[in-house]
């Protein structure tokens, strides 16, 4: 697979990253605004996303900023806030089509970049705050979505194994933010924090698709430049958390099927040598319908409704998912746990490796295949500082040998076994 060589501006005030290939018909642009995750703001950073992107100054109401942009020829635009490590990183996503490609040579990435620039730097605001219908109708919004959550039992399963595994580390923390946060917010506070943020976020912008890189640099500098930023990185590096005893945690909801999930410390990170060892190791233990967990636990013993495993890769974390009947949980855990021993113990064939390899390699190539996902792969490399061209990272899948998985599986720890059971607990 052929990338186009990355380039990598320091700007004033961001960090432009210019990708040109032909590959692809409209042009992404992609802004990422990085923080340490703190539990002070975090509920506003959650909110400012969607606040940001419903008006501006210069289109002051959704359907103006909508019409504006699909003017554009359907210009897309979308936002989120995630974790990345102990990072929380908000996004701003917008697709245009290449004017190269159009009869007429309207100026529409010029266009787009001014309304892409007036969502970060000028949105709908004046002396007393953001938009306060605005401010209310996303607080709203917000307010069912951390609601939601406990309905989503595998999701409300998830936040509750991370809240006990990390408990005192950042990565506990909520990235929707928390509801008694709400009542402390409102247009003039989310706007000065916006104000803080918009100055002091690590600021990076990526564009891609088939453009002339010395007019892209221009219009960037034109659009994104921040005069009160010196874009310095305040990355909060993520900890392994504590060597301690195995917890384990059952809590009781109304739910007819229990939610066992397992957290593992992998003490391994993107950019460490050992990690495409872990993505091979993930494929074979849990992440594709081949897995381990899925024949063992699933297939053979019709323990489970789903059982799977997926790794995070700034934090180094292995978590495993699975729904059982409530008085099922010893029987489906020694399970899982009995497929973490068997990897440890190389009890899996190169049949298995050669197939969770070709998966990998199958998924990044999928990913890379998408502006952003590609964009997403190489955000991954700035974060953790090591650049490795798409290439040399599907080599690196493919050496990967029965010996490095078990060399891996022998570095992951049980961290926190977590069930989320039924009222009756498994007294049926």
């Amino acid at each position: 697979m052929k990338i186009s060589k990355e380039s990598v501006y320091d700007k004033q005030g961001y960090r432009l990253h210019i990708l040109p290939s032909k590959k692809y018909k409209t042009v992404s642009i992609v802004a990422k605004l990085k923080s340490p995750l703190k539990r002070k703001g975090i509920t506003e950073r959650a909110l400012l996303p969607h606040v940001l992107q419903k008006a501006t100054n210069k289109n002051p109401n959704v359907r103006s900023l909508q019409s504006a942009l699909e003017n554009l020829y359907g210009t897309g635009f979308s936002s989120d806030g995630t974790k990345k490590g102990e990072n929380h990183v908000l996004s701003f996503r917008m697709e245009v089509v290449n004017e190269a490609y159009l009869t007429n040579q309207e100026p529409i990435l010029e266009r787009a970049m001014q309304i892409f620039s007036d969502v970060l730097f000028d949105p709908k605001a004046d002396s007393s705050g953001f938009d306060e219908t605005i401010v209310n109708r996303e607080i709203q919004t917000l307010e069912q979505k951390i609601k939601s959550i406990k309905d989503d039992k595998m999701s409300y399963a998830n936040m509750r194994l991370i809240d006990h595994m990390c408990e005192n580390e950042p990565y506990a923390l909520h990235v929707h933010g928390y509801l008694e946060d709400f009542k402390n917010i409102n247009a003039k506070s989310l706007y000065e924090y916006y104000q803080e943020m918009i100055n002091r976020d690590l600021l990076d912008v990526y564009i891609t698709g088939d453009v002339d890189e010395a007019e892209i640099e221009k219009l960037a500098d034109q659009f994104f430049s921040r005069s009160s930023s010196d874009n310095s990185d305040d990355h909060q590096e993520s900890s392994a958390g504590e060597k301690r005893e195995v917890k384990e945690i059952i809590e009781k909801e109304d739910v007819n099927q229990g939610k066992l999930h397992i957290g593992y410390r992998t003490n391994i990170k993107f950019g460490d040598d050992d990690y495409y060892a872990l993505q091979v190791f993930n494929g074979i233990f849990g992440g594709f319908p081949s897995s381990k967990l899925f024949m063992n636990v699933r297939e053979k013993h019709s323990l489970a409704y789903y059982a799977a495993s997926r790794f995070e890769s700034h934090k180094g974390l292995l978590l495993v998912f699975s729904g059982v009947d409530p008085k099922d949980f010893d029987q489906a855990k020694n399970i899982i746990l009995e497929q973490m021993e068997a990897m440890k113990s190389g009890d899996f064939s190169d049949d298995q490796v050669n197939e969770s390899t070709e998966q990998v390699i199958n998924q990044l190539q999928e990913t890379m295949d998408h502006a952003n996902g590609l964009i997403e792969v190489l955000y991954h490399q700035m974060l953790s500082g090591v650049s490795i061209p798409a290439k040399e990272i599907l080599e690196n899948v493919r050496k990967v040998t029965k010996a490095d998985v078990i060399n891996v599986a022998k570095k992951i720890e049980l961290d926190t076994v977590y069930f989320l059971t039924s009222q009756k607990g498994g007294e049926e």
